[in-house]
């Protein structure tokens, strides 16, 4: 259940940096910049996006500017599967993973 993200992966210049558009705005005109180091508590689209980015173990930085996200990989790192956490934000639950079917309307 949920929307998925169509997100399309954009070429940067800088090895290490990786930088995706997608297909809705998740901070308006505001810019989001979230490190690794850092104690994420907000509860909105971009603070749960940057927690689950970071957590995947490659991620130094992310930065968020209504539908652009920018992404620093920690070194040795690639970016293999952040496109898919990115396009499942707003999937609260699947079928396969959690069990659960969805009742007809």
């Amino acid at each position: 259940m949920g929307q998925p993200i169509t997100a399309v992966e954009k070429p940067t210049h800088r090895p290490g940096m990786v930088r995706f558009e997608i297909d809705r705005t998740l901070t308006g005109m505001g810019h989001e910049r979230y490190r690794d180091r850092d104690e994420i508590t907000g509860h909105r689209p971009p603070d749960e996006l940057a927690r689950r980015l970071i957590a995947t173990g490659k991620v130094d930085a992310v930065h968020i500017y209504s539908n652009e996200i920018t992404v620093d990989l920690k070194k040795g790192f690639d970016d293999t599967g952040l496109k898919d956490i990115l396009e499942n934000l707003f999937i609260y639950y699947r079928p396969d993973r959690d069990g659960v079917t969805p009742a007809a309307r």
